[in-house]
């Protein structure tokens, strides 16, 4: 599957981590603003207020945001399911090493998922300004490798 230039970029951030990617958001607002971002609940709600604080309402109203779930309500699934499917082109996930999270497993098949679908993703600010900032991010050309999982399926099924 070819990357399009339009990417489809998903968002989410642990509780004690959505001020930081707040501050992220506000510094990379430009960039973001030509891509579809996919974010979970609160965090949604979060990249939505800071964008309008950011680029006002006229460049607002040109922002293609989806929300999904709250992560522990089942946002963190339905993201999964995204990847799967082959619609999501890059996950940012600021997530927090400090504290156990009443949804610890969403999370880790949530980061699994987005590893065995080769999708770039970035754990903290300093990955997500190298992943936005590659060149390969603002081409339609690029094509990530996907293993192919045949032989694993038809093991399973005999």
């Amino acid at each position: 599957m070819t990357m399009k230039e339009k990417k489809k970029v998903a968002l989410v951030a642990h509780d004690n981590m959505k001020r930081d990617l707040a501050e992220w958001v506000d510094w990379n607002w430009e960039i973001l603003l030509r891509h579809h971002l996919v974010c979970t609940g609160t965090t949604g709600k979060m990249v939505t207020r800071t964008l309008t604080e950011r680029g006002g309402a006229e460049e607002i109203s040109h922002f293609d945001i989806t929300l999904l779930k709250s992560g522990p309500l089942g946002g963190d699934q339905q993201l999964g399911s995204m990847i799967a499917d082959g619609e999501i082109s890059a996950l940012i996930f600021f997530w927090d090493p400090m504290s156990a999270q009443p949804h610890d497993v969403d999370v880790k098949a949530l980061l699994r998922i987005a590893t065995l679908y080769n999708v770039p993703t970035a754990i903290n600010r300093s990955s997500a300004d190298f992943l936005i900032s590659s060149p390969l991010f603002e081409h339609d050309d690029y094509r990530p490798v996907v293993k192919d999982y045949t032989s694993y399926i038809e093991r399973v099924l005999k």
